[in-house]
């Protein structure tokens, strides 16, 4: 936008002040081709976006839009966070480092940006003993608030920012009393994040003797970059595009953000925005895929130059058992620490059953919220000394716990409901309780319905290490297909996410329970929030052994080279039903470090590949514009097809409906990686069931060194399998690529339709 075109639009908003005030506001930004600093906006984006945010009501907003230069005006949308043993478990090991934490220096010279609830910089996993110099890219700095000073910062935590504008506008101002006006971390979930990332090594860690021993980051010697986006109510839209903002002008490699919302389309998605710039600067961007699963098309997070994580186990549980007075054990997981629940049977409950009344005009009705255990809901009469069984959802796990012991419980057992399944994490109750899963609560409510007199114990066992089967997609972690493009196969990888240990802030208790008078220097929480920080840290070591790989290379090195069998050697499961899981579950696979440092092969994607993405995805010439802030683009002079984008997986989907046969062909380059001059690469091929699939070239023969890349084409020719109309049917296959030494891995996804 030209100086005199900005100035109009900037004395418009001027004049349209007074009104803002006096209307009430909604919050919209938008985007245009430059912007100068002026107190009168929110947030100036100059970096991955240029724009501005700002108070505006809905009909200003309309106004704006028309006005010279103004590519779009959104909504500012409030989003959600996503939350010792895991480096061991991903295969690195900070005792005797070799390979790749040997090869990166344990990430000494990346930058990892975390975007989240602001940091605690006392907490041991951030000190600098040992570390270098800051490394000489970094440009940002330690910006001081409430409780946060300059001096919170040092070698390892080497940048802190917090971000209000947004928030405040929304919400009003935050309230001191309740909430930390800087950096400092008043939540828990970005301490957490961080330290899983990037957390040096701490003796004796644990939470109440769980999960003891040494708790470290993936990348323990990489640089720290705090930018608190996210507050009590969640984390604003322009918030988030201001920090991406920033960020790369301060010059991280890594951003690590564990927040999201529905997927949308990518011009109105601020995350997919701000990573876009990023991406366009090298930056790798790991993002969570979101906790809604086990439900199909839950993904969110979805922009193809995002790196989307799952959620998995690891072979650490923390197991307790129901014990019913007729014999059976119900095997569930709890962190409970206090004190030993009596070595005798007591009275057995359903919430359900111990409903307090409530008036509703003037009438004595059941409180249909007992069994879920919402706050006031139980007859204390009913609970007193039980073991109260409360259906999951409604209110956090723990807080159930609050509600039986307020009611006078003994004890609560949560049980998983619909379409939870199968899936457990554990809790740190206040009182002696466990969660268990879909399937024993069944069993539970049978056992209490057909017993006059039901009653249980509980016993609790500590910690297992060496459990089977691991890792198993996590029931919570989001699945696909991707609902923007089927062509791009979401999540990309999954990576551990279930019952992490990690460092947690002094002002918190590991419940967040304001009763829980508690407080740890670690905690055990469960997300993909948790997951997105171990590949954060994960791609910090790829990026400190090849400082020349852009984002597209990292991601292809750790899905190329994911595994898809657990530790006893049978195909991943998904924790929902434990039957295998798909490449929806998981993606490629769970993410193998060690083996992505030397993958052989790579699949590289350029700013104008993923231009051309869009455009191949009848994504309109404006709308392309503004999500990548690139000149005028004429889709028309471009021709590819949206699969042709050079992903590490090839999905296709093909339309039942129509006439043609069902044939496509794929385009893929790879490069090579390998330190070795010279290299043939063979190709074995599994066709996806229902289709017919070959390569061509069969043999990619690499003469030179790095750098060097071979094209090759995938045809696939599928057959009618009669799909009803709006029903899908979807099969797998893979190609796989080998020298003898390395072997590259692109999962191969058929989809019929029909109808689209």
């Amino acid at each position: 936008m030209k100086p005199s075109a900005f100035s109009d639009v900037q004395q418009w908003y001027k004049a349209t002040l007074t009104s803002v005030k006096s209307n009430n506001p909604e919050y919209y930004y938008y985007s245009t081709h430059q912007i100068e600093k002026s107190p009168d906006f929110l947030h100036v984006y100059t970096t991955v976006f240029h724009g501005f945010s700002a108070q505006l009501t809905q009909q200003q907003a309309k106004q704006l839009r028309k006005r010279p230069g103004v590519l779009a005006v959104l909504p500012d949308n409030l989003r959600q966070l996503h939350t010792t043993r895991s480096p061991e478990f991903l295969g690195l090991s900070s005792v005797n480092p070799s390979g790749l934490l040997s090869q990166s220096d344990s990430g000494s010279n990346v930058i990892i940006g975390i975007m989240d609830t602001g940091i605690w910089p006392e907490r041991h996993s951030f000190h600098d003993q040992g570390l270098g110099p800051v490394p000489s890219h970094w440009k940002g700095q330690c910006v001081e608030g409430d409780k946060f000073t300059a001096s919170h910062c040092n070698k390892k935590i080497i940048g802190a920012r917090y971000f209000t504008a947004g928030y405040e506008a929304r919400r009003g101002f935050i309230n001191s009393s309740e909430e930390i006006r800087s950096a400092r971390d008043s939540d828990g979930h970005g301490t957490h994040t961080a330290s899983t990332a990037a957390g040096r090594a701490v003796a004796n860690a644990s939470l109440f003797g769980y999960a003891s021993g040494v708790a470290v980051g993936v990348a323990p010697k990489a640089r720290i970059a705090s930018y608190k986006i996210c507050w009590k109510s969640g984390c604003m839209d322009s918030d988030i595009l201001s920090a991406f903002d920033k960020a790369v002008e301060d010059g991280v490699d890594i951003i690590s953000i564990s927040v999201g919302g529905g997927a949308v389309p990518y011009n109105l998605d601020p995350i997919a925005i701000g990573a876009f710039g990023a991406m366009e600067r090298g930056i790798f961007v790991s993002i969570s895929a979101g906790n809604e699963g086990p439900s199909k098309m839950t993904v969110t997070n979805v922009a193809p130059w995002l790196t989307t994580v799952g959620a998995s186990t690891i072979d650490r549980k923390f197991p307790a058992d129901l014990v019913l007075e007729d014999g059976r054990v119900i095997t569930g997981a709890s962190l409970y620490s206090g004190d030993p629940f009596p070595n005798k049977y007591i009275p057995l409950i359903y919430a359900g059953n111990a409903s307090a009344s409530m008036k509703i005009g003037g009438r004595q009705v059941e409180n249909f919220a007992a069994a879920t255990c919402m706050a006031d809901s139980l007859d204390e009469n009913l609970v007193r000394g039980k073991i109260v069984v409360c259906d999951r959802g409604g209110n956090p796990r723990v807080q159930k716990g609050e509600v039986v012991k307020k009611a006078g419980g003994a004890a609560v057992v949560v049980a998983n409901v619909a379409p939870i399944g199968e899936g457990l994490v554990a809790d740190s109750h206040l009182i002696p309780g466990l969660g268990i899963t879909e399937s024993a609560g069944h069993t539970v409510r049978r056992y209490m319905n057909s017993n006059p007199n039901p009653r249980a114990r509980i016993v609790f066992h500590g910690t297992e290490l060496g459990a089977k089967p691991a890792p198993v997609v996590a029931s919570f972690s989001a699945r696909g297909p991707n609902v923007e493009s089927p062509y791009v196969l979401k999540p990309d990888v999954i990576a551990p996410g279930v019952n992490i240990l990690a460092a947690w802030p002094d002002n918190l208790a590991p419940s967040e329970l304001s009763s829980d008078p508690r407080r740890t220097a670690f905690n055990i929480a469960s997300g993909t929030s948790m997951s997105c920080p171990h590949v954060s840290g994960a791609a910090a070591l790829l990026k400190g052994a090849h400082p020349d790989w852009s984002p597209a290379m990292i991601r292809s090195a750790l899905m190329t080279t994911a595994y898809t069998q657990d530790n006893s050697g049978n195909p991943l499961l998904d924790e929902k039903s434990f039957n295998v899981s798909t490449v929806w579950d998981m993606g490629a696979g769970h993410v193998n470090p060690e083996k992505a440092l030397d993958p052989g092969l790579v699949f590289d994607i350029t700013t104008n590949d993923y231009v051309n993405f869009l455009c191949a995805s009848n994504v309109s010439q404006q709308d392309i514009r503004r999500t990548t802030r690139g000149p005028v683009i004429i889709c028309g002079k471009i021709k590819s097809n949206p699969w042709d984008l050079n992903y590490p997986a090839i999905s296709i989907v093909f339309d039942e409906s129509e006439k043609s046969e069902l044939d496509a062909t794929i385009t893929r380059t790879a490069t090579h990686v390998s330190d070795s001059t010279a290299a043939r690469y063979e190709v074995s091929v599994t066709s996806p069931k229902g289709a017919t699939m070959t390569v061509d070239p069969v043999k990619l023969e690499f003469s030179a060194a790095k750098g060097e890349k071979r094209s090759y084409t995938v045809r696939i020719k599928a057959e009618k399998l009669g799909v009803k109309p709006g029903g899908s049917v979807m099969e797998v296959g893979k190609i796989s690529w080998s020298d003898g030494r390395h072997r590259v891995v692109s999962p191969v996804v058929v989809v019929w339709r029909d109808g689209f």
